[in-house]
């Protein structure tokens, strides 16, 4: 396994149910990907493909039935307790709503991965956070805040903060422009693709933005039948001839999207 991936998947299946009871069912058939560090992965599918079950496994939240895992060079079969902990600290997940909490204010929201793991020195507390709040593009004003009185850009931008909190070698995020609007939305994706050019982190991300996949994502894979059907650069899934990909990347909105990239590029 070389540590020039950030993630690589080996012939992973995913299956529920029961076989005997005649009700398995194949999420995930024989999916290999590897994806290097530095890289933002777009990960596209209709819903119910295991788009959300495979962060999970990457995560270590959940283990496939078959096949390997390698986050960070390390496989999460073989992690030992400890060691697969370390894993998953250098692991930032952000979910599709944010999941704040809602009896936090946003300052304790943020500072709730560092309480977790045993951080008792509130001065360096106080400055991590602000710290965070300041890099979202946040006020100092808006830690006291309560995430009632937040917006929606408002919520995602405290929800990178938290997910930022460890600096994390890997971030995991579940539709992050979802629910925002045009505004708010390319706002965010600034804001991430800023982070990004200074942090060097890596990102897999569930999206069916466009505007996220033509301006953000280096490499895009494509779910669907149970299998990767495409995993490459943006014009590498445009010529792939399946009819998903046709349907998704293929309608007029989008082409009037990955037009304007051709024009803007060529």
């Amino acid at each position: 396994m070389s540590d020039a991936y950030a993630i690589q998947l080996k012939h992973v299946w995913t299956k529920f149910g029961d076989p005997d009871k005649g009700t398995e069912k194949i999420v995930h058939q024989d999916i290999n990907l590897c994806l290097k560090h530095g890289e933002i992965l777009g990960l596209v599918g209709a819903s119910g493909c295991g788009k959300t079950t495979l962060l999970r496994e990457i995560i270590g939240l959940q283990t496939p039935t078959q096949g390997e895992v390698f986050v960070m060079g390390q496989s999460l079969e073989n992690a030992h307790s400890d060691h697969g902990q370390r894993l998953r600290n250098n692991c930032g997940v952000l979910f599709q709503k944010g999941a704040l909490f809602s009896v936090l204010n946003v300052f304790d929201n943020i500072a709730f991965p560092l309480r977790e793991l045993g951080f008792h020195d509130e001065e360096l507390i106080t400055r991590i956070v602000f710290m965070r709040l300041s890099m979202v593009g946040l006020a100092a004003s808006d830690a006291w805040l309560k995430p009632a009185d937040l917006s929606g850009g408002m919520i995602k931008r405290v929800a990178l903060a938290r997910t930022m909190v460890l600096e994390p070698g890997l971030l995991l995020l579940d539709e992050p422009t979802s629910g925002l609007d045009p505004i708010s939305s390319e706002d965010f994706v600034t804001l991430l693709s800023e982070l990004h050019k200074d942090l060097h982190f890596t990102v897999v991300m569930v999206t069916h933005d466009l505007d996220i996949l033509r301006d953000l994502c280096t490499k895009v894979a494509v779910l669907a039948d149970n299998k990767m059907v495409a995993f490459g650069t943006l014009a590498d899934v445009l010529n792939c001839k399946h009819p998903f990909v046709a349907e998704f990347f293929h309608n007029r909105r989008a082409e009037r999207v990955f037009q304007y990239q051709e024009t803007a590029h060529g």
